[in-house]
């Protein structure tokens, strides 16, 4: 089944997510599903969770920071600035510490430490995420393009989701219990007031929960999700693909299919005036491609082949989109 067939015969669906290692085209696929569902009429936009890629880039428009920019009608993109919005998340961490512990200001040690956090890669990961879930909930376009992560980041994602979910149960348990006695001993004084009134701990731990099972379910949901792996015909891709499909598996998420990109023109064997090299890149890659046929063939949702020009700005991202969806493209 084609990629067009298969959004076709998902009368429901809202997210569309490409995976895959760096490099091999996710920015691009995402761009061109985009493009070609914006065409159709829809509300589109494209969003980046890989710190890597660049939709500046592809639609050759400047997008970094500037929140949800219209590239064409009805297709928007957006490229969040990591940094900035680590800083809001900073802040906004002071903010509730001041608000949870009745801080006219944060001490020290504590801000030295929540300024030092700025240079983990969980923060921006954390920022990134984040940004995901608020325009997700925005509801204001019919389809939402991920171009995600590498898997290995996007597994830890789903493995720390299933942890914190465990853990913040935990505690909300544990707090749940401490407002019922902490409530019962103010009654018990006559006095007014305790925990139960309002637990912003309580409340903040419930609201990390929700977004994390708000994502985990999106990404589960076979209904409102299509997930495509981007692989080119080469063993390290394919290897890579295998053991996604293993993993994502074990996470009860089943990938909607693969596309294979980057794939020079068989028919070039023919032309005269090929060069040694390349005609044995073309050998190579038709061997691969047949192991993938035997390994994937039923989630192959379209081929597409390696370009004469780099696919960047919106004639480009157009061509693309015409070869994975065909003439509707246009």
């Amino acid at each position: 089944m084609s990629i067009v067939d298969y959004i076709a015969s998902k009368p429901r669906l809202r997210y569309i997510l490409f995976g895959g290692k760096g490099g091999l085209g996710k920015t691009t696929l995402s761009a061109a599903t985009s493009y070609y569902l914006a065409k159709k009429g829809k509300r589109v936009i494209v969003f980046s969770t890989d710190p890597q890629a660049s939709l500046t880039d592809i639609f050759e428009q400047r997008l970094f920071g500037r929140g949800e920019v219209e590239v064409m009608p009805n297709l928007y993109a957006l490229e969040i600035d990591a940094d900035k919005r680590i800083a809001e998340y900073q802040d906004e961490i002071r903010r509730k510490i001041k608000e949870m512990y009745g801080f006219e200001e944060i001490p020290p040690e504590i801000d030295d430490y929540i300024g030092a956090s700025s240079a983990e890669p969980a923060m921006a990961e954390s920022a990134t995420f984040d940004a995901m879930v608020e325009l997700v909930s925005s509801g204001k376009y019919d389809y939402y393009i991920f171009d995600m992560m590498p898997h290995g980041h996007a597994i830890r994602f789903l493995s720390m989701a299933e942890i914190l979910d465990a853990w913040i149960n935990k505690i909300t348990e544990v707090r749940e219990s401490a407002s019922e006695y902490q409530e019962l001993a103010y009654v018990l004084k006559g006095s007014k007031g305790g925990l139960a009134g309002e637990d912003l701990v309580l409340k903040e731990l419930k609201g990390i929960r929700e977004r994390l099972g708000f994502m985990s379910t999106m990404m589960r949901s076979q209904e409102h999700t299509a997930f495509f792996y981007v692989l080119i015909p080469e063993m390290m891709p394919i290897l890579d693909t295998r053991k996604a499909l293993e993993m994502f598996s074990r996470f009860g998420i089943q990938l909607s299919g693969v596309i294979v990109n980057q794939v020079y023109p068989v028919e070039l064997l023919e032309q005269p005036g090929v060069p040694e090299y390349l005609r044995n890149r073309i050998k190579m890659q038709q061997e691969y491609m047949e192991q993938i046929r035997r390994e994937f063939g039923p989630l192959i949702r379209g081929i597409v082949p390696m370009l004469d020009r780099e696919p960047k700005g919106l004639e480009m991202i157009g061509k693309v989109a015409e070869i994975l969806f065909g003439g509707g493209a246009g």
